[in-house]
């Protein structure tokens, strides 16, 4: 993953070690090319963890810190894939140091989630994710589904995220994904997203 600075996403509570970006193109997968391919794309941070080594029972300021971070990666996610329009999956991931618990990961659900339904119009289907607790190095599948409705079959898919020195044990990879398509070769039938119309964020 490419690395750039982000001081201005830099707090008290939140500060960035290093930024990626990350844009897969799928062709086929060993069946006939679609005449558009499928992009996915990760944008992931790399922030010290200012809870590691420590229980703090309330962590909301780290939660309500996150927040301009997860707007910076959910925007240069619309922007690699071409715009709001372009986008049609979603998911979050984080990965959270060996010093650090399973809910230091958790506050992603929120800063993370909300980012990245503001970036794209408020689409109603909750946005899937992944977490855990790992070593330096660690690779995570992070789950995507529909944007505006969670049954759409075609577009249930992954994209691994991960940076090869994070997290370090005082750390967090905080990811978003977002795709501009389902499966390359999706084909067992179930919701088709022309067929959207509850609008209620699952069909």
């Amino acid at each position: 993953m490419s690395a750039q600075t982000n001081t201005e996403a830099d707090t008290d509570l939140v500060r960035v070690r290093r930024r990626g970006l990350t844009v897969e193109t799928i062709f086929h997968e060993f069946g006939p090319a679609p005449e558009v391919p499928v992009r996915l794309a990760c944008a992931t941070a790399v922030v010290a963890n200012p809870y590691a080594g420590r229980y703090v029972a309330d962590l909301s300021d780290f939660m309500t810190a996150l927040r301009p971070l997860g707007t910076a990666l959910a925007e240069e996610l619309v922007e690699a894939l071409g715009g709001i329009d372009r986008v049609e999956s979603y998911g979050k991931a984080a990965i959270v140091g060996v010093n650090g618990e399973l809910e230091h990961g958790a506050v992603w659900h929120e800063a993370g989630g909300w980012a990245m339904r503001s970036a794209l119009g408020e689409p109603k289907a909750i946005v899937p994710s992944a977490k855990a607790v790992a070593a330096t190095g660690y690779r995570l599948m992070v789950p995507l589904h529909h944007v505006h409705a969670a049954y759409v079959r075609s577009h249930y898919s992954v994209m691994e995220m991960g940076v090869q020195d994070g997290p370090r044990p005082d750390e967090i990879v905080f990811g978003l994904v977002m795709s501009d398509g389902g499966r390359i070769h999706a084909r067992l039938g179930g919701l088709a997203k022309e067929d959207v119309s509850v609008h209620d964020g699952q069909r």
